[in-house]
């Protein structure tokens, strides 16, 4: 069993600039249907995809940048089972009885990550 990263996930006070920023450095474009003011910004590039969401708070001591994982052959409960017998630890959970959501874990050293759900599971919703 395994993970991919889906996308990198980064906190932000303005999404749309920081968004924009990255884009730059990455020589591409914010996604067609974002714009100034968005909470959310999606910039992808060869070989990466960035998320930028904005957050109310500064960063004291959560992690700016943390990563997606979408199970490849299995549910995400299932990686999620798979992940704290490896150690990592339940941070907070935000899974919904309709399937949606998402689990918050964090690795043996504190840094958080979220588990989404699959491909598959995505697509039966």
């Amino acid at each position: 069993m395994t993970s991919r990263v889906r996308h990198v996930t980064v906190d932000s006070t303005d999404a749309y600039r920081l968004g924009t920023f990255w884009a730059e450095v990455l020589g591409t474009t914010v996604a067609a249907d974002d714009k100034p003011g968005d909470d959310e910004v999606l910039v992808a590039a060869d070989g990466i995809t960035l998320l930028f969401v904005e957050v109310p708070e500064p960063r004291t001591a959560k992690n700016r940048i943390h990563v997606d994982l979408e199970p490849q052959d299995h549910t995400r409960e299932e990686e999620v089972d798979r992940l704290l017998s490896l150690g990592a630890t339940l941070v907070a959970d935000h899974r919904r009885p309709d399937g949606l959501g998402w689990a918050t874990l964090a690795d043996i050293e504190g840094n958080e990550f979220c588990v989404e759900r699959s491909r598959g599971e995505r697509a039966a919703s």
